[in-house]
């Protein structure tokens, strides 16, 4: 990892530490869960001073719901990890993608949304969006700029993408993407949850917005729900934030307290998911099953030169095509053994989920006809055991 990793990863390290007690001069290393819903103040001129602070961006402690010193220490790492100046912690990732929609576009605006983003986002658009008179148009994640730039309209507002995608990991050029919005006065808004910050930092590339599910890199121990925005422009982050007052998204101390135990060791756990998935890419690439591999750190993959650009590192994600029938995808997905059968990742365990002809559907990225699609995820277990596992599914799939 080059220096500014090094950095994070000892402000990590360092991170979420509890202050010394002015009378004993003693101090634990984890910073509590602080559980509060009502907070007292001295006087009317201190709670009038905390508002004042609130109002310029700040994060005092003033209300249940804006979260205590547990959720003041997280958005503090996800302001780091991002490099960011503002932040605001949301019950999942999918919240956080709503809280940019909502706070940033009205009845009459338009949006445009990469091809390969979230899939739940396109429900988001035809269940919320839609009714409330705010039109979405998908664009392929291939899209030069100028390409991109004729479907602007003049009630453009948001330009907000994944990169690399949630489905077949093609990456998109955020510095060109944030060029053009500045042009056009847009906000660009991107999903940065496969980076989450350590190995890929969009905010430094231009972007307005950072979303990250905390859920899954952040935690690391797939035993809690978060979500985060982080934003480099004050104004863009009063109308987010606002909107998250007015509708009341707010999230557990002890699921904050979790995430901060969790993001510590998040350096040690990326750079073994990365190795552990690079491996696992050398022994597919030798398999005749295996018709493609999608992860932009392979570099095979078409997105590589624009990983080794603007990426640091990668993770433990990846996808292949298969040259298989449904049924032989599906034996494959269920003989596996070291792999849960299940939708996040992130956590130490081995995921697999076999890609739906309706998702790819949707992604001009895909060009494969009628291949399967398996979305894996590389966990934490010794590479030859996963290795062990993919070989006995395969022959397992060609014996359906």
């Amino acid at each position: 990892m080059p220096d500014s990793s090094k950095h994070i990863s000892t402000f990590l390290a360092h991170s979420g530490a509890a202050p010394f007690n002015p009378e004993t001069g003693v101090a634990p290393v984890n910073l509590p869960p602080m559980r509060a819903s009502t907070v007292r103040f001295r006087d009317i001129a201190e709670l009038e001073q905390v508002q004042r602070r609130r109002a310029e961006g700040g994060r005092p402690a003033s209300y249940g719901i804006y979260g205590m010193d547990t959720h003041i220490a997280l958005e503090d790492i996800f302001k780091e990890l991002e490099g960011g100046e503002y932040c605001t912690l949301q019950p999942s990732g999918l919240a956080s993608i709503a809280m940019v929609f909502l706070g940033l576009l009205s009845a009459g605006d338009h949006a445009l949304v990469a091809d390969c983003v979230y899939g739940p986002i396109y429900e988001f658009n035809n269940a919320v969006l839609k009714r409330m008179g705010i039109e979405v148009t998908y664009f392929p994640s291939s899209a030069t700029p100028d390409e991109l730039e004729k479907l602007i309209r003049p009630n453009t507002r948001l330009l907000y993408v994944e990169t690399p995608g949630s489905l077949l990991f093609q990456m998109m050029d955020i510095a060109a993407l944030a060029e053009l919005a500045n042009r056009r006065g847009l906000v660009l808004a991107t999903d940065n949850t496969w980076g989450s910050g350590y190995i890929y930092r969009p905010l430094q590339l231009g972007a307005h917005i950072s979303v990250i599910a905390g859920t899954k890199y952040i935690a690391g121990h797939s035993d809690l729900m978060l979500g985060a925005v982080v934003a480099r422009d004050h104004g863009i982050f009063q109308r987010i934030a606002r909107t998250q007052y007015a509708i009341g998204n707010s999230i557990s101390a002890d699921d904050v307290w979790l995430a901060l135990r969790g993001v510590r060791t998040m350096p040690v756990r990326m750079e073994q998911h990365a190795r552990h998935a690079m491996t696992i890419c050398e022994f597919l690439s030798g398999r005749p099953e295996v018709s493609r591999i999608y992860n932009p750190a392979w570099p095979q993959d078409p997105g590589h030169a624009l990983w080794q650009r603007d990426c640091t590192g990668t993770n433990g994600m990846l996808a292949i095509s298969l040259r298989f029938t449904p049924i032989q995808a599906r034996r494959f997905v269920e003989s596996l053994t070291l792999f849960g059968i299940g939708f996040s990742w992130g956590g130490y365990e081995s995921l697999v989920q076999l890609v739906t002809p309706a998702e790819l559907a949707r992604h001009a990225y895909w060009t494969e006809g009628d291949l399967a699609v398996v979305r894996l995820h590389i966990g934490l277990e010794d590479p030859r055991d996963v290795i062990a596992d993919l070989t006995q599914a395969l022959e397992a799939a060609q014996k359906a």
